[in-house]
């Protein structure tokens, strides 16, 4: 009786649900591309590969509740090929790997509010703010590591640079106006 107890309780559908997007995340390639574009976005600045990882790391844990095996294996390639200090390089890609225990929708914190009898949607609301600010601390520890010890954390190089625009510059001051006008227009829809 207790098994078809549990097994009658909703609130653990999520489990197999977002495994299974992480599955198709990491089978389907996209969690490579985003990383990729993402280390391409942040690339020419010191630190900007493991900002990267940490950042695709954050949106994948909040997407899926799991990160994807996909991010894990290609930090571990990515950043000693470009000259990433070894420690950093780990300490970076497990930390990375450590975001989806906290950052809601997580796995973690489904079973916790089934045992403790909570609502997901609190516990999801006291785990949001922890999470950000974790991923602030470790973008601000590289942020660190690249001023005192820049040559632990390589720019990426210019050869390795593949998204570039017609008139071959970067392409950053594009992103930002288009990240402005994405705010913008997210801004005026939630006044609606």
């Amino acid at each position: 009786l207790r098994i078809f107890g549990i097994m009658q309780n909703d609130t653990l559908l999520a489990i197999p649900f977002f495994t299974f997007m992480g599955i198709v995340l990491e089978k389907s390639g996209m969690a490579e591309d985003l990383l990729e574009t993402v280390g391409q976005v942040f690339g020419p600045v010191r630190g900007g590969l493991a900002l990267a990882v940490i950042f695709v790391g954050a949106l994948l844990a909040a997407t899926t509740g799991v990160v994807a095996a996909a991010v894990i294996s290609m930090g571990l390639i990515s950043l000693p090929r470009y000259g990433y200090n070894r420690t950093v390089a780990t300490g970076v890609i497990t930390a990375s790997g450590t975001l989806a225990q906290a950052i809601p929708p997580s796995l973690v914190l489904i079973v916790m509010a089934d045992q403790l009898g909570r609502s997901v949607g609190d516990m999801y609301a006291g785990a949001l703010m922890p999470g950000l600010l974790l991923v602030g601390l470790y973008a601000a520890f590289i942020v660190g590591v690249a001023i005192v010890r820049p040559k632990w954390v390589p720019a990426l190089p210019a050869e390795a640079r593949i998204y570039k625009e017609a008139n071959g510059r970067s392409g950053h001051r594009s992103l930002i106006v288009l990240m402005a006008v994405a705010a913008t227009a997210g801004y005026a829809w939630s006044q609606f």
